[in-house]
């Protein structure tokens, strides 16, 4: 059981703080928020695992690289269609993880 704020007797907010909201409104859009936050939160970091895991494998030579910079590639264009990152941001993602592949690459051959 978690401790509840004394003067509004609301649990806190995962973690955040405890609500100062006092209008129904306001309190539904923090949660709003927050649920939100967390999406994005798991978008970004898979988007950064992918990016990570396909810049890894180019650097070791694996096989495979290809296949990884496509799932990199289709993870940031998702993102993107629902939202959670900006088109212009998504297209230099993709831009900038094609060219250090590519120059990764280019120094391993």
């Amino acid at each position: 059981m978690t401790a509840k704020c004394q003067h509004t007797n609301r649990e806190p907010n995962h973690n955040r703080g405890f609500e100062l909201a006092n209008i129904k409104s306001q309190i539904k859009r923090n949660r709003q928020n927050e649920r939100r936050r967390q999406r994005n939160r798991a978008a970004n970091s898979e988007v950064r695992t992918r990016t990570n895991s396909a810049v890894r494998a180019a650097e070791a030579g694996d096989a495979d690289t290809e296949k990884l910079l496509r799932l990199a590639i289709k993870r940031i264009d998702t993102a993107a269609a629902k939202g959670m990152l900006h088109q212009n941001t998504a297209a230099r993602k993709k831009s900038r993880l094609t060219r250090r592949i590519a120059r990764i690459q280019a120094g391993k051959d």
